[in-house]
């Protein structure tokens, strides 16, 4: 069974026909890095010297680790997309990033209920595109439409079942 990262060779330089976003996830994300780092700020800048004097060197990078590690989610969380190019879908999830040629990609699913639009692929494998998601209300049952209509127009399988 070929894998996705088998299927299409990711080239950043090649011109996309459509990209989608959501604004809500990204919004949320930046308001919780901006919380995270004002309230931690503030915290560790009102501690009394003595007390800041306590922690030791590994204790100081391991809350510097967790503090970048989830700094470094939230960003991903907030940067997740999906783009179409002529020759195939790329889907950017949280920890991962996918790409499909349009042969590949068999139903694009985002029915009422659903939490994000579903990618089904020939070989019967299903991936959540996180980008699309039912949070957006019409704007992402808009942008699945024109991803349905986008992967017809590029031979897709029986793209879609919105």
């Amino acid at each position: 069974m070929a894998t996705p990262e088998t299927l299409v060779t990711a080239a950043t330089d090649r011109p996309s026909l459509w990209t989608f976003h959501p604004r809500i996830v990204a919004a949320v994300t930046a308001a919780m890095a901006a919380s995270m780092l004002a309230i931690f700020g503030v915290i560790w800048f009102r501690l009394p010297d003595e007390s800041r004097a306590t922690f030791t060197l590994f204790q100081r990078l391991t809350l510097l680790a967790f503090f970048g590690t989830v700094l470094y989610l939230l960003y991903r969380m907030a940067t997740v997309r999906v783009t179409a190019y002529a020759d195939g879908l790329r889907v950017r999830n949280v920890f991962r990033s996918y790409d499909y040629p349009w042969t590949a990609v068999k139903v694009l699913r985002f029915k009422p209920g659903d939490p994000w639009l579903q990618l089904f692929d020939a070989d019967g494998n299903r991936l959540g595109i996180l980008a699309v998601q039912a949070s957006e209300g019409d704007r992402a049952t808009a942008a699945a439409k024109q991803l349905a209509a986008i992967a017809r127009a590029h031979g897709a399988g029986s793209t879609p079942a919105l």
